[in-house]
């Protein structure tokens, strides 16, 4: 089995591929579809599914198209290459990956990261290498620091964001409170020279990027971000803290089998909040409560909510209240059988969300 992990990017002939899990099978890598090669898959595709010609870049010689919807992603592979669809049985969903023979490389984030602090290449790059350096000085290991998304496949225009990954939850858990000491501690005015907080004005871009229905209002959904920390600016560019497991914190639930109950809305206290910046992120909770019209005698078996949307990452912390709607699941290990509720069944979670309620 290949060693990749989430936020690892793919090369194929088609393009690349962004690794989206931990749980890989043995002869595929599971990730989606970002961008298109266009001198292999011809410039018709960009007419035919409606793609945005501002989204072409270049890289020695060759054009790519960036793909954020993951819809079209989909239907492009189905019509043209299904050879990157994998019908998982164990979670009844059709998934995007990569067969093993169609790998070109694997490009990792902590690779991409070294190479621009020995060797700044751009402006861009510059900027990653100066918050590497920062949260170096507050203690963190570059080691545990990589950069992934465009920059990592030197793809990067001048719009541009930072994808900064933190490996291992606790290393995470610290570079946030850095940015929350640069953005509240007076001893620690120096560096809101260099890094500050998002504006009024970006926050409501993101929320209208972000949310596509009234589920959550613009009011709560700044209230539960901004204590988040994990997102700031940098030499006029955003960047993100991006949370992921270290290898000796990625198990192996490749024979965990997953059945959709339909749609559910609970409350529940949080009682752990390790992976709650993960992929997805996984709030362990208790003392849940059905709200909806379920079968109330299924409360005592939910013992998470999931959320596979970064909206709803790190939304709730331990010993806070929730509410939350999404899809429940009944998932099922050698050990025995739980339910989870599911948020972010697609990637615009319509319908679907985590609040804090006290």
């Amino acid at each position: 089995m290949l060693k990749v992990r989430l936020r690892d990017f793919i090369e194929t002939e088609i393009g690349f591929f962004a690794v989206n899990t931990y749980e890989h099978s043995r002869d595929r890598v599971f990730a989606f579809l970002r961008y298109l090669n266009l001198d292999v898959v011809g410039k018709e595709i960009i007419d035919r599914y409606n793609l945005n010609r501002g989204d072409i870049r270049e890289l020695e010689g060759k054009r790519y198209i960036k793909i954020s919807d993951t819809g079209k992603t989909y239907q492009i592979l189905g019509d043209m290459y299904p050879e990157y669809l994998y019908y998982d049985e164990r979670r009844d969903v059709l998934l995007q990956g990569v067969n093993k023979e169609h790998i070109v490389r694997i490009l990792r984030p902590q690779e991409r990261l070294e190479e621009i602090l020995n060797s700044c290449q751009s402006p861009l790059e510059e900027k990653c290498k100066t918050l590497a350096s920062i949260l170096h000085q507050f203690g963190l290991d570059y080691r545990y620091m990589g950069v992934s998304g465009s920059i990592l496949l030197r793809l990067n225009c001048e719009n541009s964001d930072i994808d900064f990954v933190i490996y291992g939850m606790g290393n995470h858990r610290r570079a946030r409170e850095v940015l929350r000491s640069i953005f509240e501690d007076r001893e620690y005015s120096r560096y809101r020279e260099i890094i500050k907080p998002l504006s009024e004005e970006y926050w409501r871009k993101v929320y209208e990027k972000r949310i596509k229905d009234n589920t959550i209002t613009y009011e709560e959904f700044l209230r539960h971000e901004i204590r988040k920390y994990n997102r700031g600016v940098i030499g006029g560019t955003t960047f993100d803290l991006l949370a992921t497991r270290d290898w000796d914190e990625i198990g192996d639930n490749w024979d965990r089998i997953y059945r959709n109950m339909g749609p559910v809305e609970i409350e529940a206290l949080v009682v752990e909040d390790h992976y709650i910046f993960d992929n997805p992120a996984i709030y362990k909770v208790e003392d849940v409560k059905i709200l909806d019209g379920k079968d109330k005698h299924l409360a005592s078996s939910i013992k998470e909510v999931v959320s596979f949307t970064h909206t709803y990452a790190g939304q709730a912390f331990k010993g806070e209240r929730i509410v939350a709607r999404g899809k429940l699941e009944r998932v099922i290990t050698p050990k025995g059988e739980y339910m989870r509720v599911v948020v972010g069944t697609s990637r615009e979670a319509f319908n679907e969300y985590i609040k804090v309620v006290s």
